[in-house]
């Protein structure tokens, strides 16, 4: 089986994040991926495949040689609150010829090129889109039929030399608590390679510093025609602190290694407001001293409009791996000669945002993140290309065999 027809069997699971849960995982339908891949990996021959009480589904491959490296491989099988994902409705547009893709049969959804060039480098390959009103969910459940279909392989394919294949499906990754309950010791990797990433070439071994702000507003109500120096509308106080925030600092804006503050929810009346951001940079300096203006933002709002009227809820939720990654480049350097040997010239991207590899790299196993193929990820237009799905799964193999 090719890794597309695995993955869009993967994509019927509506395995979307809540990160309004306290579960784990956060969302039921991430257990019935889980069970579904625990089962095909049993059926293709992993023995010790399992799913633990948390969500995580591990199993392994034994060695087929001594001395060599046992590897993970990791994906992650939530997808993004972003955007919904059901009613799923995948489709594969057979040799691309260039130019706008009508998404559905009415044509009010349209994935067009002059916003997305980077559909001119797939010109005759075949794309997998959906009807436009759901994402794709190839982040991450492309690095999950990668991995399969690799996993296939190598228990079907004698002759092939590797140490011991380590494979790990996390939960919720999305919602920054991928890493949470990772059983290291059980996974038994020497080091591991998330597939969360994009397009070949490119590979990963940096990424954003991140936390997130959740802030709270108590205003004061009363009739409006007595209002005079007794009402204390709390989404204008919400509106307040949001103009604070550097307009030119917000995603739309940025790019590279430029950080931005991002709003990403709002609620309010005149008694009560909330209003929640995430806070990103990867230089750790900058991240400091972003975090501390949005704390020096929010006492200069008590001290106007009176103490406890803002709450602050300030949480990091995941660093930059580059530091822990320097003492561990040879990781780097496996990854990108597979490339090579698949004809590609490797690209090394810092990510902006976050992947399970940059928590499980700061805790010691060294995680770089690989491309899976996917583009546009965490919206409405997000697409694949099958062909360049099987060169990953070529990836794989010549990162973990040895010649």
């Amino acid at each position: 089986m090719r890794a597309y027809e695995r993955f869009l069997k993967y994509v019927n699971i509506d395995t979307t994040a809540d990160s309004a849960s306290n579960t784990c995982p956060s969302s039921p339908n991430q257990l019935i991926l889980a069970a579904e891949l625990v089962k095909e990996m049993k059926e293709m021959g992993i023995a010790d495949a399992r799913v633990d009480e948390y969500g995580y589904v591990y199993g392994s491959i034994p060695a087929s040689i001594e001395g060599a490296p046992t590897i993970g491989l990791i994906a992650h099988m939530d997808t993004a609150e972003d955007a919904p994902a059901s009613p799923m409705n995948a489709h594969i547009v057979e040799n691309y010829q260039g130019g706008d893709l009508v998404m559905d049969e009415e044509g009010k959804n349209i994935l067009r090129q002059s916003e997305y060039p980077m559909l001119g480098n797939y010109i005759g390959h075949d794309l997998i889109i959906t009807d436009g009103n759901t994402l794709l969910g190839a982040d991450d459940k492309a690095g999950i039929a990668e991995i399969m279909t690799f996993a296939e392989k190598a228990l079907n394919t004698p002759g092939l030399k590797h140490g011991k294949i380590a494979i790990g499906f996390t939960p919720d990754e999305e919602i920054g608590r991928g890493p949470d309950h990772f059983d290291y010791a059980g996974f038994g990797a020497d080091f591991a390679y998330t597939l969360d990433g994009g397009p070949l070439p490119e590979i990963e071994c940096e990424n954003f510093n991140a936390a997130s702000a959740a802030i709270e507003i108590t205003g004061v109500s009363t009739h409006p025609g007595g209002a005079k120096n007794r009402m204390k509308n709390a989404a204008l106080i919400a509106v307040e602190l949001i103009n604070m925030m550097p307009p030119a600092e917000r995603p739309e804006h940025t790019a590279g290694y430029e950080g931005f503050y991002h709003l990403i929810g709002m609620s309010g009346s005149v008694e009560k407001a909330k209003v929640y951001y995430i806070i990103r940079d990867h230089d750790m300096t900058k991240f400091l001293a972003r975090k501390a203006f949005v704390e020096r933002s929010v006492a200069y709002l008590n001290e106007k409009y009176g103490e406890n009227t803002i709450k602050l809820e300030l949480k990091d939720s995941y660093f930059n791996m580059l530091e822990a990654m320097k003492p561990n480049m040879h990781v780097m350097t496996r990854a990108e000669e597979a490339i090579r040997k698949i004809g590609f010239e490797p690209r090394r991207r810092a990510i902006r945002g976050g992947t399970d590899g940059a928590t499980l790299t700061n805790n010691g196993l060294p995680c770089p993140n690989l491309p899976t193929g996917g583009m546009f990820a965490h919206g409405r237009r997000e697409c694949i290309c099958i062909q360049e799905m099987d060169k990953i799964v070529e990836m794989i193999e010549k990162i973990i065999c040895e010649d």
